[in-house]
């Protein structure tokens, strides 16, 4: 069991390294965490924010699995090797997105609360 985990680790650890997006993603994160203690958030504020944050970044690693699989499989070029690729990102830009929005559910109204009474 701690071997499984010991690769799962590992795994991010290659992600982080070798994706500029997840560390976007890792940098957004710390962030939003950062922002969210500022501000006071509640327990469901914070549970939709951790989610969020495991989402994203959980299909980030996704994406470089599906990439570096379907790079293995097929070094050529191929339709469907651009095709497995491309949804893989678009999942990715779907949760980020997603993100992005409940983001803005969250903290527009505290920040907007904050600049009134400035």
């Amino acid at each position: 069991m701690i071997r499984s985990f010991i690769y799962a680790i590992s795994g991010i650890a290659a992600t982080v390294k070798s994706e500029r997006n997840m560390r976007i993603h890792l940098a957004a994160a710390v962030a939003v965490v950062v922002l969210g203690a500022w501000l006071g958030l509640d327990g469901r504020e914070w549970a939709a924010i951790v989610i969020c944050c495991a989402l994203v970044m959980s299909l980030e690693c996704l994406n470089t699995a599906v990439e570096a699989a379907v790079d293995l499989a097929s070094p050529n070029i191929h339709p469907l090797a651009k095709k497995a690729k491309d949804c893989a990102a678009g999942a990715v830009l779907v949760a980020a997105i997603g993100a992005a929005i409940i983001g803005c559910i969250i903290f527009l109204p505290k920040l907007l609360a904050l600049v009134r009474k400035g």
